[in-house]
């Protein structure tokens, strides 16, 4: 039987002073991924990826971006639990800041456009997370609601 986990974390990204979207990849020393982490009882999946965000990187003002919700799921050899079951909730946050305060779960980090962080992230179900959380702030920057959103303010 399999030991479920629950996790929760961040695509996270910030602009560049040309307004490039650059995101950010943890070097967890054996992989490159996001940050994330472990749900604590009684804790939401947002309340979670917030805490693990300032744990892991210091970065304590994200800015989540509403409506990307995407819930990785897969398994897993743990040396001592086994097989174990888990889903990691994501969710896209912009920071305004590049400076990343590391805790000791990690060795490096980097900020990189999107097709650099892809090449650099361990896992393709990673990988297709960045594609997703990209192409839905594409969308939400470029689509109808944000040339409407525009439009008023310039208007």
């Amino acid at each position: 039987m399999a030991k479920f986990e629950r996790s929760a974390g961040f695509v996270v990204y910030r602009r560049k002073r040309d307004g490039r979207r650059v995101y950010l990849v943890l070097d967890y020393g054996e992989h490159w991924d996001f940050p994330k982490g472990h749900l604590k009882r009684g804790e939401s999946d947002m309340e979670a990826a917030v805490r693990e965000l300032e744990e892991e990187t210091g970065l304590d003002e994200p800015v989540p971006v509403d409506g990307f919700h995407f819930q990785l799921r897969y398994f897993f050899k743990h040396k001592k639990k086994g097989l174990v079951d888990k889903t990691v909730a994501f969710f896209i946050a912009r920071v305004d800041t590049a400076k990343v305060r590391l805790s000791d779960e990690h060795v490096g980090y980097k900020y990189l456009p999107a097709a650099g962080a892809k090449k650099r992230l361990t896992f393709a179900s990673a990988r297709h997370l960045l594609e997703l959380a990209d192409e839905f702030l594409e969308k939400a920057e470029t689509g109808p609601a944000a040339r409407k959103k525009a439009k008023r303010v310039g208007s």
